[in-house]
Parts: structure tokens; C-alpha cells; sequence
């Protein structure tokens, strides 16, 4: 076990590159670190819009667990949801928002360091 003494016991964090991969991983932002949250805004931020069908056909999942996943990332303002008729059919279309873009780039960034960090140990 490495010893520090005070002054480095009591000194600065350090930058986010060299802490710890563990510290890393508390860091993410964990309404996107769910998989079909994850799933939903990386499936927007390479179409410009995507539909509620879309999405459940890609993501391969039910109705009920889109709908719960896609309202916790409105909720973080990283998703848009437009609701509208086509016809007599009412559709749902969802968009990235600005803020789900940078949320997805930061987490994105982290992940990779985290992947550096463990390949680098």
C-alpha cells in the first residue's frame, strides 16, 4: 500500500484524465448509462427525427418500456417530443435537443477515458 503524506493527502483532485477509472465511471451521466436510454439518443443524434414505431422496431423493445425510457430523457430536456396526426393516425416523432447532443458527447468522452484508463492498467 503506497503511502502519501499530508500535503498530498490534502492537495487538489486531480484533472479528470488521472483519476482513478472507478471515479470515472461514479461520473457518468446515468440517464443516459441505461441501455435503451443510451440506445434511444444515439439512435436521434444520427437522425434528424425518429418515430415512436421506429424506435421501438430498432431498440427491439415493447411499447411500455419505450414510453417510460423516452419520458426520463424529456424529462432531462435531452429529448423532444412532437405528437400529431397523419391522417386519423396520431404519431410521435422525437428529436435530440441541444442539450441531449452535448449529454451524449459528454458521455461519450467519459467512456473513453474510462476505456483508456483500464486499458492503460
Amino acid at each position: 500500500m503506497a503511502r502519501h503524506s499530508k500535503a498530498e493527502a490534502h492537495s487538489k483532485p486531480h484533472a479528470p484524465r488521472s483519476r482513478p477509472a472507478q471515479s470515472r465511471a461514479a461520473s457518468l451521466d446515468r440517464v443516459i448509462h441505461e441501455p435503451i436510454r443510451l440506445g434511444i439518443v444515439s439512435a436521434l443524434a444520427v437522425n434528424e427525427t425518429m418515430t415512436f414505431n421506429q424506435l421501438k422496431e430498432l431498440l427491439k423493445t415493447t411499447d411500455g418500456n419505450l414510453s417510460v425510457h423516452a419520458r426520463k430523457l424529456e424529462e432531462a430536456q435531452y429529448i423532444a417530443c412532437d405528437k400529431y396526426f397523419e391522417g386519423r393516425m396520431p404519431k410521435t416523432e422525437y428529436r435530440l435537443t441541444a442539450a441531449g447532443r452535448r449529454a451524449l458527447e459528454t458521455y461519450l468522452d467519459h467512456m473513453e477515458a474510462l476505456i483508456r484508463a483500464t486499458r492503460e492498467q
